[in-house]
């Protein structure tokens, strides 16, 4: 019998200590990503001005240098900054850039909707939902993902509109 009142309290306080954790330390995928607060300014005020800021975790250090190196071709756009802020920016990216499985598989043409694990991510999705007017494409994470400012990517928040 005390060895059943000892297996009980024991797996009690197991489960507590759990719960406490997992309050703690949100368990979803996206729990590393920087806040707005923790954004670089020039990075948020340069980057921000087009789309949203995305966390630098999304890509892999070479691609966000890759990136930083063609400004003057950024995806149809000519989004060329002064030599001093592509510094600044370059180097806070390859602080912070991601370095984990997901973001090391990148995609050809380093965009964040091609990467492998973005498209597992959203293979759900029907293409034709990003082409809708509230959404406009699949780098818009704002459109469906209600907190993605906040860098919450949290199922719970998503909504997809009509």
């Amino acid at each position: 019998m005390m060895n059943r009142q000892r297996y009980l309290w024991t797996a009690a306080l197991v489960a507590g200590v759990v719960s406490v954790v997992s309050w703690a330390y949100p368990a979803h995928a996206d729990s590393r990503m920087l806040s707005k607060a923790q954004m670089l300014p020039a990075y948020q005020q340069e980057c921000a001005s087009c789309h949203m800021a995305y966390s630098p975790e999304f890509l892999s250090k070479p691609a966000w240098n890759r990136i930083m190196q063609r400004l003057d071709k950024h995806y149809g756009t000519d989004a060329s900054l002064d030599a001093a802020t592509v510094k600044e920016i370059s180097n806070w990216l390859a602080q912070h850039g991601g370095s984990y499985k997901r973001v090391t598989e990148s995609s050809p043409e380093d965009r964040l909707s091609t990467t492998p694990w973005f498209v597992r991510k959203h293979r759900e999705i029907s293409p034709s939902v990003f082409q809708r007017a509230s959404i406009k494409s699949a780098a818009n994470c704002t459109a469906c993902h209600m907190k993605a400012e906040q860098g919450n990517y949290d199922e719970d928040f998503v909504r997809i509109p009509r």
